[in-house]
């Protein structure tokens, strides 16, 4: 049986020239608005490694400093809009001149052009925007204004705010960036994986990660959905510490007040970072712990459940998780509610949590673990087609 160490995050690292079209995985640490009419800059921090050759020629940790280049706050007929330049790339040590243009969002509502300017969205298409205008409109018939008034009261009684069209970023809001020319890095290039021990006893962990179930079941109605796909060894305290460095958020239980707020959040096109998750079962057990990391919308969010298991390992608990991440929102008719659509690549969510964790610096050591018997393609509950190469990260902390 295969066991594999993540040798490429482990490989000794060199200097080089990064390629143009390069994609750099970073998070801001400072808010960006389009509203603000003052000169704005910004720092952004790699929280990934750049791997070349299978060889690390950018680690995780280099700050980036630039500045907002455009910012045209939303109105009644125009949609903001926000567009950030990068002008260098610091270790602490050594500062290198960048050029790269923003190529992708992380859980965002707002559209992106080639050139890298961000597009807010169409207030007036949204669900919050909507339903003034239908009270607008039945206050200005004589039949309907009673009717307009009740649902007025109910929105006020609810809380339901107008939606916000500006393009409010956060520090903590994550952007993939695309080189525009290449960058001759001459800093470091050694980050936090560089500091990964081998993993002690590998035969026992490779017999531990195939005695685990590694299909999720919905638990209303039943129904197989998501795979497990990544093993913690660790204390629930660890675990927890590491998510919150890492930014992810506790979900809300299920319950009458974060539905209520899932609702608000939907309507008012905007996010919610504890937004509930549908309940899903291993070995007909509910998840110890859910976590999520999203941004400024409802219908994009990575997530993830972990599950208690009854082995230990190196003396440490022993959890297995699902994760996936959402990357829509739609209305089932089948199950009469809205669900969330995942995109299929369940790999890409697994490498997204384990360079999260890494870039905390509270891992010890990484594996992946062949899984002989799981299926390349699954189904999920809701009908998503999933594909995976079956393996399963492993992190001890």
């Amino acid at each position: 049986m295969k066991f594999a160490f993540l040798a490429v995050l482990i490989a000794p690292a060199f200097a080089a020239q990064i390629p143009a079209g390069t994609e750099i995985s970073i998070r801001l640490n400072d808010k960006v608005s389009s509203e603000v009419t003052t000169p704005q800059t910004f720092h952004a921090t790699v929280i990934a490694p750049v791997v070349l050759n299978d060889k690390v020629v950018l680690p995780a940790g280099p700050v980036l400093s630039g500045s907002v280049k455009l910012a045209k706050a939303a109105t009644g007929t125009d949609r903001a809009q926000l567009q950030l330049v990068f002008s260098e790339i610091s270790d602490g040590k050594v500062k290198v001149p960048v050029a790269a243009t923003v190529s992708g969002l992380e859980n965002a509502r707002e559209a992106l052009d080639d050139k890298g300017v961000i597009t807010g969205i169409d207030p007036s298409q949204a669900y919050g925007s909507r339903l003034n205008q239908g009270i607008a409109k039945l206050e200005t018939n004589e039949k309907f204004s009673a009717l307009a008034t009740i649902l007025q009261g109910a929105k006020q009684t609810l809380k339901i705010g107008d939606v916000n069209a500006n393009i409010d970023y956060d520090a903590g809001v994550e952007l993939t960036l695309k080189l525009t020319a290449a960058l001759n890095w001459t800093g470091s290039t050694t980050g936090p994986e560089a500091r990964l021990q081998p993993f002690p006893n590998e035969a026992s962990l490779a017999d531990l990660v195939n005695r685990q179930p590694f299909r999720t079941v919905a638990a209303k109605p039943p129904k197989p959905s998501d795979m497990t796909n990544i093993m913690f060894i660790g204390t629930e305290e660890e675990l927890r510490a590491a998510f919150e460095k890492a930014g992810w958020s506790s979900a809300a239980k299920l319950s009458a007040t974060s539905k209520m707020e899932t609702a608000r959040a939907i309507i008012e096109d905007r996010g919610y970072k504890e937004g509930p998750m549908s309940v899903l079962l291993l070995d007909n057990q509910p998840p110890e712990m859910a976590m999520q990391k999203g941004n400024n919308t409802f219908a994009q969010r990575h997530h993830l459940r972990i599950f208690r298991r009854p082995d230990t390992f190196a003396g440490k608990p022993v959890w297995v998780c699902s994760s996936t991440h959402d990357t829509g929102i739609d209305f089932s008719e089948r199950d009469r509610t809205f669900i969330h659509k995942v995109d299929g690549r369940i790999d890409r969510e697994r490498a997204k949590v384990v360079a999260d964790l890494l870039f905390t610096g509270l891992v010890k050591s990484v594996a992946l673990v062949e899984r002989p018997d799981v299926p390349a393609t699954i189904e999920n509950a809701t009908g998503d087609a999933l594909q995976t190469d079956g393996r399963m990260a492993v992190l001890l902390f």
